[in-house]
């Protein structure tokens, strides 16, 4: 595991005028980076793993009060059975080595997606990691596994169709505001930068309610290769852009 930096490794790194408050990232390219490596089949997501612990102490460093990781998706039970069995004892390694970094860090852990799917064990030490750090106020770090965005909003359809059926609330009551507080992550701020790694331009079903006014950022980098340099530059981009939310610069600007 990598070693905990302290924030001084960020200190030659300008801090941009405007952060975000939640920050999502597609990690993509692990396979791509470990085939141009001449490395073994799989082990791109063992050099994916280790790229986290840098940007979540960034994260800390400058502000950011979510950051949520995109570590496998509801569609990503389709590969094969061999590099699924791997990224399921990946996604068990890396919450067991980042208990450590969340206490040092007072940093709280979360888990979104479908938990049925994953193993007893696996929900077990989600659900104690989460409960270990839950007091914890320096920044929330997110992990999906097994989340799809389609997923997501359904959920939450169904819990809302469900207080119908029992009477607690009608039919008029369905609204946007109500699906909102139902889906994941309700509780905390919507996503202002969504980020993909490895050259692909598509947000492949991830936070698709939680995202919907999220500045988008693509890059060619492979996620083993990215870095808080980049991720810094990315979030001075995002200072300079208007965000207009349905409205006219015109009136943005008066607001400011």
């Amino acid at each position: 595991m990598t070693e905990p930096q302290t924030s001084n490794a960020y200190d030659s790194l300008p801090t941009p005028s405007v952060l975000p408050k939640h920050i999502a990232i597609i990690m993509d390219g692990n396979n791509r980076y470990a085939k141009a490596h001449g490395m073994a089949k799989g082990q791109g997501h063992v050099a994916g793993k280790e790229s986290l612990d840098p940007l979540v102490e960034y994260c800390v460093a400058v502000g950011i009060e979510v950051l949520t990781v995109f570590a496998f998706s509801s569609e990503n039970w389709q590969r094969p059975a061999d590099e699924v069995a791997l990224l399921m004892r990946l996604l068990s390694a890396t919450i067991s080595e980042q208990l450590p970094r969340m206490k040092k860090y007072n940093i709280c852990l979360r888990f979104i997606g479908d938990r049925s799917q994953l193993s007893p064990e696996l929900q077990q030490q989600m659900a104690d990691a989460e409960a270990e750090t839950a007091e914890h106020k320096a920044m929330t770090l997110v992990i999906a596994i097994s989340y799809g965005g389609q997923w997501d909003i359904a959920n939450a359809a169904q819990q809302l169709a469900k207080k119908v059926e029992q009477g607690e609330m009608s039919a008029e009551q369905l609204t946007v505001e109500a699906l909102d507080r139902q889906v994941q992550l309700a509780d905390l701020a919507d996503v202002d930068m969504l980020i993909r790694t490895g050259g692909e331009y598509r947000i492949s079903n991830f936070l698709l309610w939680q995202s919907a006014y999220a500045e988008l950022f693509f890059t060619n980098t492979l996620w083993p290769d990215f870095a808080a340099k980049e991720l810094n530059e990315m979030m001075f981009e995002f200072s300079r852009r208007q965000r207009r939310f349905g409205k006219t610069s015109e009136q943005v600007e008066s607001e400011t």
